[in-house]
């Protein structure tokens, strides 16, 4: 099969060559640039493993492919750009590759290289989805997405996921969505599959014996180490009191040196990254260094917009200091970093069943994601790791893999979505690590509260509405409610800063800042707050203040939600939603015990109708 698809990079071709290649996706002529990006991805470790892959893509009994890799390897660029040429070669008739990706950024980041290194337009060859931007066309060949937007599709009755070869990346990243694709396709319980389905599930070597183990034995393609050596971990003899502080002076220390290369920092949470940027950022410019100062670039998902500028070479040679946490163990390959600040932790949410609230736990990461780290800085010669933290706090308290998301998150919208395609029973469906029996009896629980089932435990009329939107079934209730007590604007605002990143990133550091947030703090609560810091952006615009103070709320976070209320009205409301009617604070105020309280939604027959007093 490899040999048929007589593509570009099999051919040799050069742009000094009389012979004028053409794209075959597009059907125009290569440029320049895909012939220079071409060299340096034939120099990625994962090109020796091309011909293997695509031999066994073709001939895997099962269709299913797994490829182990350590990161920065090149396997999540280029095996979607194989698996689009194997469907253009087979002959598929849309030639449909969706790749998914744990975290929206990532899918975001990586859709922008691939159809870079492709020579095609993104929008059209070659999107993403991701909540609030879908930059996908009827041309669209190869489709970057957020697992959970897939798996939202699939269960919905209007998205059909339809797709010739779907590549599940970062399965080592534990996502709930991940799992619970593997387990759906597994048992073969997606109506919507094509005729003869391609899964590739990509991942880091230590999670490949349990996902062969799974999976039935598939072939197993496994990518040679990069070149280079890694670099002997630095330990410290103790935990620093300050993680920020000892991680901003292990930065200036290298930039003193003046060692060659750039720089990766590893915080727990994006606080410290915040405090951590604004500290290097003033500290490095009163270095006395040959050449520009550095450039200290965040990178986590409250800086979205910024992601890009850690690949962008600068014109004036300065270092980069990228500082991000848990988001960059496997994702976001920096072929520049030789140096690697690893401050051993993780700020993790963890929902706990038994009292139904979710929890911040600041815990180790595993020894799997602290190899991924110090794998950043392989090279010849290779750069240096520090870890910020003594070796005996690794080898006692870190646990082998990364924990999986589906034992410490709630799993209500999983069992929605298992009850709204009848897939399977929560019992039943097959999960790389099955969740706790209590977790998965609080999610049954919680739907029963919120009317979502029946008496025979199927979804009922309101449960199937819920399911459709993008949003916790709580927050849905909730967002339904407000049109019987005719608040929908404020609902949508809400619910759209609820499931968007925190507008508060830090504590105040100067007074001049706390007099700002408590402009916009509301004397009625934390979810008038949120409202009122959504309308002050909106009569605002977007000034300076709000582009280093504060992440600016996005107002299309709103519009998924929408259509969904301007379906029939649902089972128990009273009147037809009414979008953009004036603040009504009271009339929202006594919705809100639909999502923050759950014993709100029922009554005593338990059918979901509201008790607060008229």
């Amino acid at each position: 099969m490899a040999a048929q698809l007589g593509l570009t990079e099999e051919s040799g071709l050069s742009p000094g060559e009389p012979e004028l290649a053409v794209n075959p996706f597009d059907g125009l002529p290569l440029s320049s640039r895909y012939y220079e990006l071409l060299e340096q991805r034939r120099a990625l470790p994962i090109w020796a493993a091309r011909f293997t892959f695509l031999e066994q893509l073709e001939s895997s009994p099962s269709g299913v492919v797994i490829v182990s890799g350590e990161p920065g390897s090149g396997k999540s660029t280029q095996i979607p750009q194989w698996c689009a040429e194997f469907a253009l070669a087979r002959g598929f008739q849309e030639s449909r590759v969706t790749v998914t990706q744990p975290y929206p950024l990532a899918a975001l980041s990586l859709a922008l290289q691939v159809a870079d290194e492709m020579d095609l337009t993104l929008g059209h060859e070659v999107g993403y989805s991701i909540p609030q931007e879908d930059c996908t066309g009827p041309q669209t060949l190869l489709r970057f997405c957020w697992d959970r937007l897939l798996l939202q599709e699939v269960a919905s009755t209007r998205g059909t996921g339809a797709w010739d070869v779907l590549v599940l990346d970062e399965a080592q990243e534990r996502s709930v969505a991940s799992d619970l694709l593997q387990g759906l396709l597994r048992d073969a319980r997606l109506g919507n599959l094509p005729e003869d389905p391609k899964v590739v599930v990509v991942t880091d070597p230590g999670l490949e014996p349990k996902l062969q183990a799974f999976w039935g034995n598939p072939p197993v393609v496994r990518v040679p180490s990069g070149p280079g050596r890694c670099p002997t971990p630095v330990y410290r003899d103790a935990v620093p009191t300050d993680r920020v502080e000892a991680a901003c002076q292990a930065v200036l220390e290298l930039c003193r040196k003046e060692a060659p290369g750039d720089v990766l920092v590893y915080l727990p949470s994006e606080e410290e990254i915040s405090l951590c940027c604004e500290s290097l950022s003033r500290e490095v410019g009163t270095l006395t260094i040959q050449g520009p100062p550095p450039r200290v670039l965040p990178l986590h998902p409250g800086h979205s917009q910024a992601a890009q500028a850690v690949y962008e070479d600068t014109d004036s040679g300065a270092r980069k200091i990228v500082v991000t946490h848990w988001l960059a163990d496997f994702s976001f390959s920096l072929p520049s970093i030789r140096h690697v600040i690893d401050s051993g932790l993780e700020l993790r949410s963890v929902y706990n069943p038994q009292i139904r609230a979710e929890s911040q736990v600041l815990r180790p990461i595993s020894k799997c994601q602290a190899e991924a780290r110090r794998l950043r800085a392989r090279g010849a010669p290779p750069g240096s790791c520090l870890c910020l933290y003594p070796k005996s706090f690794q080898e006692l308290e870190a646990p082998p893999l990364p924990q999986p998301r589906v034992c410490e998150e709630n799993l209500s919208p999983l069992v929605l979505l298992l009850k709204r395609r009848q897939i399977a029973e929560p019992g039943e469906c097959h999960f790389l690590d099955r969740p706790a029996p209590e977790a998965l009896m609080q999610a049954l629980e919680d739907l029963d509260y919120l009317a979502a089932l029946d008496d025979n435990g199927h979804l009922s009329d309101l449960g199937v509405i819920l399911s459709e939107f993008p949003l916790p079934p709580e927050l849905a209730k909730a967002l339904l409610a407000s049109c019987e007590f005719e608040c929908v604007d404020e609902m949508l605002t809400l619910a759209a800063m609820l499931t968007a990143a925190p507008g508060f990133t830090r504590p105040p550091l100067c007074a001049e800042e706390a007099a700002l947030r408590r402009a916009l703090e509301h004397a009625d609560g934390d979810h008038s707050s949120l409202i009122q810091v959504y309308e002050a952006f909106l009569q605002s615009g977007p000034r300076h203040r709000w582009e280093w103070k504060l992440p600016a709320p996005n107002p299309q976070a709103r519009g998924p939600a929408l259509p969904i209320l301007l379906l029939p009205k649902p089972p128990g409301s009273r009147q037809a939603p009414t979008v953009g009617a004036l603040p009504q604070f009271l009339r929202f105020q006594r919705q809100l015990p639909f999502h923050c309280f759950r014993d709100s939604t029922t009554d005593a027959g338990g059918v979901g109708s509201s008790i607060l007093p008229e």
